[in-house]
């Protein structure tokens, strides 16, 4: 038997944290084994419980900044196969880009309307529990329009077609997931994902690490542009 993936939610909101402690645990495989409001709270929980993944807002009491960031790093320095999944309001690469500054296994960052959604909040956890990285479609799009309008991007070369896949790829799908959501044959994919690579100088690194190499070229040029 598969162990159930063992949780801990921070979310300051009664009716928000008990939305997401729901909708983990209908999920069957995982186990949320506390739920806290604070990112103090978090941190103390985390020690206790030992949790496999956090699920974690980006925003916590006391200040309301980025303490749900800033406690799921300094957990990350002491336990470096925590995952953490960070919701957030806003698509904002400035944020994204702090959760990721040290990395990107094992890491998520998702709109907090996935809640309501809540196969896709099931899924990030179920990744990052794995070690994999998720970041939130909307915050991909958000981006990549963004970035399409930029000339000194290295984005500027790819195709249409070629940031379509690029987008698919950050949202954690295989070839064969973007090949479904593009309808597209999963030999195509590649052509396009070995161009993209190409193109952003990536050819010669290993497989998974272009993947997100590739989404956080463009996550890097978008930080640089809107500050925390």
């Amino acid at each position: 038997m598969i162990p159930n993936v063992r949780v801990v939610v921070a979310e300051d909101h009664y009716l928000v944290r008990e939305g997401i402690r729901r909708a983990l645990e209908d999920a069957g495989d995982i186990e949320v084994v506390a739920t806290v409001g604070t990112a103090v709270e978090l941190v103390d929980s985390v020690s206790r419980e030992a949790p496999d993944v956090i699920v974690t807002d980006i925003r916590m009491p006391p200040g309301h900044h980025t303490e749900g960031i800033d406690a799921a790093l300094s957990l990350r320095r002491t336990r470096p196969t925590l995952g953490v999944v960070v919701l957030s309001q806003y698509a904002d690469a400035a944020y994204a880009m702090e959760l990721l500054r040290d990395g990107n296994e094992g890491l998520a960052y998702l709109l907090k309307e996935r809640v309501g959604r809540p196969e896709q909040l099931i899924e990030a956890v179920r990744e990052v529990a794995r070690g994999g990285s998720v970041i939130d479609a909307d915050v991909v799009a958000t981006l990549v329009a963004q970035n399409r309008q930029r000339s000194a991007s290295p984005l500027s070369d790819l195709t249409e077609r070629e940031m379509e896949v690029l987008e698919q790829m950050a949202q954690g799908r295989t070839n064969a997931g973007v090949a479904d959501q593009l309808h597209l044959s999963e030999s195509s994919v590649e052509k396009y994902s070995t161009s993209i690579f190409l193109k952003l100088g990536l050819a010669d690194e290993p497989q998974v690490h272009r993947r997100v190499a590739a989404v956080l070229t463009f996550l890097h040029d978008e930080s640089q542009a809107q500050p925390l």
